[in-house]
């Protein structure tokens, strides 16, 4: 054998001794700080016959956790993931316990409280001291970033020479603003040092439907067609769909295949991570619309297992998902104590969904990326949703959501370091699927729900909190004025008419209603004469932008306060209520108005720009899926190697126009680039393929 190979054996056994040392030290340090672990026999030992006994223990629990805690954690994946935190302490305590009983005469017993504590802290250090060590390995680091990530390097791996692979990692739910802000204000360097040496960033405009069902479905799979919403009712099935159901995902997926004819962006050795959808790829973790499927490898919490077969990774996640949880309860406290407003409910399972997605959701995707790019996949696209989910109920630009961009940007400069180790050079794509709008709730400013005011206009009974406020009142009294009937208290008030109610949905600031008994899109005329309140109510509500609705004379029409009325083929960007929306709001009106499921009933929030907020018609202070603010202002970070997105220097407009350019990019990858109509620059500065800065050599957040 080469002299090589022996040196590579004795680092790899001088590390295995070093990691036993310390084990078996911190073994004895908590053997002696905590006065219910015993190592030592009911007479007492040496001291050398208790080092032996702790190195015995020290050894033989790192070779359990290594045989018995990969299948313990596949047991782990049949149990629900908020309470994995729980389970993975208890199991560790319980590995420990089972290594002190195996040591002869009696000599090793603690109480489970004092097990789990001692696992939890063996398993970190022994941890960090194999990551200490391989560090300085090429070869070793790259073996352990295999094993985090559940990957083994296969004889097929690109080599140094071969074309750059692709990253393209969402931010979900960060806009264009709030990440050029949080640039210029340090809060994220490792995006800021790109900026400034190797990529360059540029907003693009969402469809009217802002949500990541809409935007990853197009960016993915190269069309969004007839998704009108984050959740819509179809009326020739009688199916409610919603863009995070596995079922809708599914469908949706293959919807978007059959109309492009294309398996979609990850279709060439690509691998999808944390989405919505798959994207054509072969490697799938995490991924929705793969969830029910069956088989080795296509389980959505496969991913789960790569990551947490290791017994410290599961530690460490484990403490940052309860310290997430303490951080939330405690920054609600302090909301309230504040008297902040708008404000909306944290409690319930809110806090343990919070940490899901910002601690074990980030940690398994960031691990699974790097696995990917030590695999030399050519194309991989991951989602990380920690900051969308915090700014729904902080808003997005609260404390608690910049502090979630200073951890985002953390691993950010975790995937450029791992790509260092990379068999290939990298590019990465920083993307956004949609941004956020601030404001307060819909039920909030006004007292009752979209869902109240469209019944009300309708004759139909409402909530009793909504009869007794403010808008509920006028809501019905705006109905009975229209029917020449008397206002509320001046007599009988109407039956409500026989038959189905209307199906009323909230995607963010959206809302869609439905008559589910008419199999057709009802028109305008139609709904004057079943009910002829409720399109004046609904239009003149000072909490309503906008409606969209089919007329029978002119086509679609846009239906504004103070009876405004326009054709959708005429509209114009500064078409009445439509001027405070900004470049693109026509356009993405009309494009909607053709999907075959759109609903009966458009409804768009108001939208005031001086003070930059909207209404969502869910419980949400910052919400998306509208037209109005930051939600329809995402943003790409491109490297300068990379062709500009548009000819002129124009922010694409549209998810499926981003695909289309992320696809362009791909082929650049893999060939002579060629800028479209112009010739860009030679920047001075290093390019994305030749070096990522990555400030501080930052590693992965662990402490959440």
């Amino acid at each position: 054998m080469s002299v090589g190979w022996w040196r590579k054996a004795g680092a790899g056994l001088l590390r295995v001794v070093v990691v036993w040392a310390v084990s078996t030290l911190t073994l004895l340090a908590l053997a002696g700080a905590l006065p219910d672990v015993q190592l030592q026999s009911d007479d007492g030992d040496s001291i050398t016959r208790t080092a032996v006994t702790a190195a015995w223990a020290a050894g033989a629990f790192g070779l359990l956790g290594a045989l018995v805690w990969p299948l313990v954690v596949r047991a782990l994946l049949l149990v629900p993931a908020l309470v994995l935190g729980v389970l993975v302490f208890a199991l560790n305590g319980s590995l420990l316990l089972v290594v002190l009983w195996m040591i002869p005469d009696g000599r090793g017993e603690a109480d489970p409280e004092n097990a789990v504590v001692v696992a939890a802290v063996m398993s970190a250090v022994a941890s960090a001291t194999s990551t200490a060590l391989a560090v300085r390995d090429d070869d070793a680091y790259r073996r352990r970033l295999y094993r985090l990530a559940g990957r083994r390097r296969t004889a097929a791996a690109p080599g140094p020479g071969s074309p750059p692979g692709t990253v393209f990692l969402q931010l979900d739910g960060v806009g264009h603003r709030v990440l050029r802000d949080a640039v210029d204000a340090g809060l994220m360097p490792t995006v800021a040092a790109w900026e400034r040496t190797t990529h360059r960033l540029t907003p693009w405009r969402t469809d009217w439907s802002s949500q990541t069902g809409a935007s990853q479905l197009a960016l993915l799979h190269g069309t969004n067609h007839d998704v009108p919403a984050f959740r819509w009712y179809e009326k020739d099935t009688g199916r409610l769909m919603v863009s995070n159901r596995p079922s809708s995902a599914v469908e949706l997926q293959r919807r978007a295949a059959e109309r492009t004819g294309d398996p979609g962006l990850l279709a060439e050795d690509g691998a999808s991570r944390g989405n919505l959808f798959g994207g054509g790829a072969d490697q799938l973790a995490l991924v929705l619309s793969v969830s029910a499927r069956r088989g080795p490898g296509t389980r959505s919490r496969a991913g789960y297992f790569a990551y947490f077969r290791d017994p410290a990774n599961a530690t460490r996640t484990a403490i940052s998902f309860v310290a997430e949880v303490c951080r939330e309860l405690v920054q609600s406290l302090r909301a309230r104590l504040r008297g902040d407003s708008p404000r909306v409910p944290r409690g319930g399972l809110y806090p343990f969904v919070r940490a899901f997605a910002t601690v074990v959701e980030r940690d398994v995707v960031v691990a699974a990326v790097m696995g990917d790019v030590l695999a030399g996949r050519t194309a991989v696209y991951a989602d990380l949703v920690a900051y969308d989910e915090v700014a729904h109920h902080s808003g997005p630009r609260g404390a608690d959501a910049v502090q979630v961009l200073r951890r985002l940007d953390r691993c950010v400069a975790a995937i450029a370091e791992a790509t260092e180790h990379a068999p290939r050079p990298y590019r990465i794509v920083l993307l956004s699927d949609h941004g956020q709008s601030f404001g307060e709730t819909f039920e909030s400013a006004y007292g009752l729900t979209l869902r109240d005011l469209v019944r009300a206009g309708c004759g139909l009974p409402v909530s009793r909190s909504a009869r007794h406020s403010a808008s509920g009142a006028e809501a019905r009294n705006a109905l009975r004025s229209a029917l020449h009937r008397p206002v509320e208290g001046e007599g009988r008030d109407e039956r409500p008419p026989g038959g189905a109610g209307p199906v009323v949905l909230a995607s963010g600031n959206l809302g869609l209603v439905y008559f589910p008994d008419v199999p057709h899109r009802l028109t305008r005329e139609e709904m004057d004469a079943r009910h002829p309140g409720l399109l004046r109510t609904l239009a003149g509500h000072p909490g309503i932008g906008f409606l969209l609705v089919r007329s029978e004379r002119h086509g679609s029409v846009v239906l504004g306060a103070g009876g405004f009325e326009a054709p959708v083929r005429d509209l114009t960007d500064a078409s009445g209520p439509l001027a405070v929306f900004g470049r693109g709001a026509a356009d993405a009106i009309r494009r909607t108005d053709t999907f075959p499921h759109v609903a009966d009933i458009m409804v768009n929030s108001m939208y005031d720009p001086r003070t930059d907020r909207v209404h969502a018609f869910e419980e949400q202070i910052g919400s998306h899926g509208g037209l109005g603010g930051g939600q329809s202002d995402a943003f790409l970070l491109w490297p300068r190697d990379f062709s500009a997105p548009t000819p002129d220097g124009a922010p694409p407009v549209g998810a499926e126009a981003v695909h289309r350019v992320l696809r362009r990019w791909l082929a650049e990858g893999r060939g002579p680039q060629v800028p479209i109509g112009h010739v860009q620059e030679s920047p001075s500065e290093p390019l994305v393929g030749e070096a990522f800065p990555v400030p501080g050599r930052l590693a992965p957040d662990k402490d959440g």
